[in-house]
């Protein structure tokens, strides 16, 4: 048992460098796109902001492109999971509305740049993932509504429409977000809390009014 140790202790190490590697890497290509934009940075410009050699870049990630797929997959990973949970342990209509919108426009508020970059990159985006950012950032979403549905959480509406009036508000409220926590990083989570209060209400005040309708 004990002549494995070494070993483990070696691979274990190798595991923490790759972590530390790639971590520099995207928080040098975040610098980066955030100075001069995702157009106008090179993967020469990223190299040169850490330590590394540009044969271990190539480890990594084969272009720009793949950056940035890095980190949007980050975001969505982190969102989707806080979205799912959040939705899912709400016990109430207005839980179920505040939870699903705190979550995004906290994660949107806490990375601005992902969601912008996302945002003005769709063409790239579709390319990457098959989807505009409105389809991966409420990927869980419609699963969810059925299920609130069924729990009794939101009425029997037009499931359609419902889901798409959350996707609008949540699509152009993130970007709004997003602008505002990028000029003012330190209000961030109250910039999110502020646009959460907002959403909820609007759809609140909307619901029994749809629910009238035939």
């Amino acid at each position: 048992m004990d002549m494995l140790q070494p070993h483990r202790q070696i691979t274990g190490k190798r595991e923490l460098n790759r972590i530390r590697n790639r971590g520099a890497i995207l928080d040098a290509a975040r610098e980066c796109f955030r100075e001069h934009g995702y157009d106008n940075s090179t993967i020469r410009d990223i190299i040169r902001r850490t330590e590394l050699a540009s044969g271990t870049f190539y480890n990594y990630f084969s272009s720009k492109q793949d950056i940035f797929a890095a980190l949007l997959s980050d975001f969505l990973t982190r969102l989707n999971h806080s979205l799912t949970r959040n939705r899912r342990s709400a016990d109430t209509t207005q839980d179920f509305i505040h939870s699903a919108y705190l979550a995004l426009y906290t994660a949107t508020a806490r990375d601005p740049l992902v969601y912008e970059l996302a945002h003005r990159n769709d063409r790239a985006l579709r390319k990457l993932f098959g989807s505009d950012i409105l389809g991966l950032t409420m990927l869980s979403l419609e699963e969810d509504v059925r299920e609130a549905m069924a729990r009794g959480l939101l009425p029997e509406l037009d499931y359609d429409y419902l889901c798409a009036a959350f996707f609008g508000v949540a699509y152009e409220m993130s970007l709004r977000v997003a602008q505002r926590a990028h000029r003012a990083p330190d209000t961030a989570d109250e910039e999110a809390l502020r646009a959460t209060r907002f959403s909820t209400a609007l759809f609140l005040g909307g619901i029994p009014e749809l629910s009238g309708l035939s």
